[in-house]
């Protein structure tokens, strides 16, 4: 038997932070998605013991003040996708006045970093919200297209495909089709 999940990513991985920081007895204060305070010296070991364990989820602290940043683009963009209201905004001017500092300075670094580009990271980004809304089955395509800002159903499509290899409604009957065979198992 197959089952479809939906899920969502930063919830997911606040619970297993809170889990872990408690489960080690780690004082701490959730500042936002990503960002611990903690509040008293921790033991090495304890510490140690739980950077292993959050990297067993594939979670990861970050100690580089650049990656930290580039951290920040990543959640910032993550949240302009996924909430309604901002999804409208421009990305450069949002980005700039959330994280303070000049557009051109977080592009340079997040391209030097990532090597690829805050557009084609937000691209990608719709793209893969795009396909969970798609699986998800309640939105039509036009709908999505609506949703994710896009223009036109065509603009998301060519996005689509440029980034997937397939076009949207392809990748509608390829989830439709393994939906079809779960239930016949």
């Amino acid at each position: 038997m197959k089952i479809y999940i939906k899920f969502d990513f930063n919830t997911v991985c606040r619970k297993v932070l809170e889990e872990q920081l408690e489960k080690h007895k780690i004082k701490h204060r959730i500042l936002g998605f990503g960002e611990v305070e903690i509040l008293e010296k921790t033991e090495t070991e304890a510490f140690s013991a739980f950077t292993a364990e959050l990297a067993e989820y594939g979670i990861s602290i970050i100690e580089n003040q650049k990656t930290v940043l580039v951290q920040k683009i990543k959640d910032t963009i993550l949240e302009m996708i996924h909430n309604p209201e901002l999804v409208t905004v421009k990305s450069s001017v949002y980005l700039s006045e959330k994280l303070s500092h000049s557009y051109g300075y977080l592009s340079n670094l997040f391209s030097d970093v990532t090597y690829t580009s805050i557009e084609n990271y937000i691209i990608i980004q719709k793209i893969e919200h795009a396909k969970q809304l798609m699986v998800s089955g309640q939105l039509s395509l036009t709908e999505i297209a609506f949703k994710l800002n896009y223009s036109s159903v065509a603009h998301l499509s060519t996005q689509f495909k440029n980034v997937t290899g397939i076009t949207p409604s392809a990748f509608q009957r390829i989830i439709n089709k393994r939906k079809e065979i779960a239930l016949k198992k």
